[in-house]
């Protein structure tokens, strides 16, 4: 258990408390580990070591090398460093933005499409990929709008709304197989998210080019997260100074967060299995009380999802009214991703089609290591109570 609140916390999609292991780790790097490690002194050195340790850590749990991995500032950056890394090097190698081409998914964190967004009001051609009822992408739908000018495909690993986790190593090979086909060079990104605390796909099982952690998601510090790029990929730099992270991100690196993240992750690990199965049981629970509190009550979301999240929309309610009743009595839940702050609605539930009121009244449960079966039907409760109230 990682807090003793009263609350009952269930927004564990917005934002994770830290491992106890994590905390103590970072706290034995700040205290211990404070220098510079791009000096050369012996103090810079024992730094620098325990960057490369926690580096070496992050790409064991990703399978992968660990110089392919970059520390960021978190999610928002990593996918920035991605998306307009990749248009950036080629706009660097000759290609115009006009001549650029991007695939995004239409349900994606608002640190992937904004970025897309502002790429396409510079001239890059943008197709916005919608998922079918439930939420996924097949295959046939994406090699449909591939072109031989995309430079980039952007598909998340699993939604942060509604848990839906597609199967990207067969979109990453549709994505491979045509562009050898054309001859051309795309790049296939995914904002991995929360995914890896349930799912054990590692980097060359996915099939990607490039993947983006944040620390916040998973147990560890804010503040830090990284990028993974593959060794064929051309990326600008997000920031220029002092060409730490192999050039690509500029600035001092977060030691002490690192080596929480890193400890965070291998947390992760140890309890993923047991986790995964524990909250399906509990989600099933959830579910099931919730449907049976209210007659109408529709699921957001298909049968391959996230054990962790449950999205629901609930006629006849007014989400945000209902959200802050359950705050008042001790019971933290969202309607959206909580980066949407001026939409009233949720862009990824209204991309599923269906009736209006679907993306207007949805509540999202997001459960967590603290979670319990008995702490859900209290607040399933609770909801009840405050619903009859309106």
């Amino acid at each position: 258990m990682l807090g003793k609140s009263k609350r009952i916390y269930l927004d564990y999609a917005a934002a994770t408390p830290i491992a106890p292991d994590a905390l103590k780790e970072m706290y034995a790097v700040a205290r211990d580990a404070f220098a510079n490690p791009h000096g050369i002194h012996s103090d810079a050195v024992r730094a620098s070591e325990v960057l490369e340790k926690s580096r070496q850590s992050i790409g064991r749990f990703l399978e992968c090398k660990s110089r392919d991995l970059v520390f960021v500032s978190g999610g928002t950056e990593a996918n920035n460093l991605a998306i307009r890394g990749v248009v950036e090097a080629r706009r660097k190698q000759g290609v115009p933005l006009w001549r650029m081409h991007i695939v995004v998914s239409a349900i994606e964190h608002a640190s992937v499409l904004e970025p897309v967004r502002l790429l396409e009001r510079e001239g890059v051609h943008v197709t916005y990929l919608a998922p079918d009822e439930d939420g996924y992408f097949n295959e046939r739908a994406l090699v449909k709008v591939l072109r031989p000018e995309t430079v980039l495909v952007s598909i998340g690993w699993a939604n942060s709304e509604i848990g839906t986790v597609q199967s990207i190593s067969s979109l990453s090979r549709v994505v491979k197989t045509y562009a050898t086909q054309e001859g051309v060079s795309i790049y296939f990104h995914s904002d991995a998210g929360q995914a890896p605390l349930y799912e054990s796909g590692v980097v060359a099982g996915l099939g990607v080019d490039l993947l983006t952690l944040d620390s916040g998601k998973m147990y560890g510090p804010r503040g830090v997260g990284v990028v993974y790029v593959a060794p064929h990929v051309f990326l600008d730099p997000s920031h220029v100074g002092g060409g730490q992270e192999s050039g690509l991100r500029a600035g001092t690196p977060p030691v002490a967060l690192a080596a929480g993240m890193a400890r965070a992750l291998e947390w992760v690990k140890e309890q993923r299995a047991r986790e995964r199965s524990r909250l399906s049981a509990i989600r099933a629970e959830m579910i099931a009380g919730l449907t049976g509190a209210f007659p109408g009550c529709v699921c957001n979301g298909g049968d391959r999802v996230l054990p962790h999240i449950v999205n629901v929309s609930i006629p006849g309610i007014d989400a945000e009214y209902v959200v802050l009743g359950l705050d008042h009595n001790g019971v933290a839940v969202s309607t959206k991703s909580s980066c949407q702050e001026k939409e009233r609605v949720s862009y990824v539930v209204q991309t599923l089609g269906g009736e209006e009121w679907r993306a207007m009244n949805t509540i999202r449960f997001s459960m967590g290591v603290d979670t319990t079966s008995t702490k859900v039907l209290e607040a399933i409760t609770k909801l009840s109570r405050i619903a009859k109230w309106e």
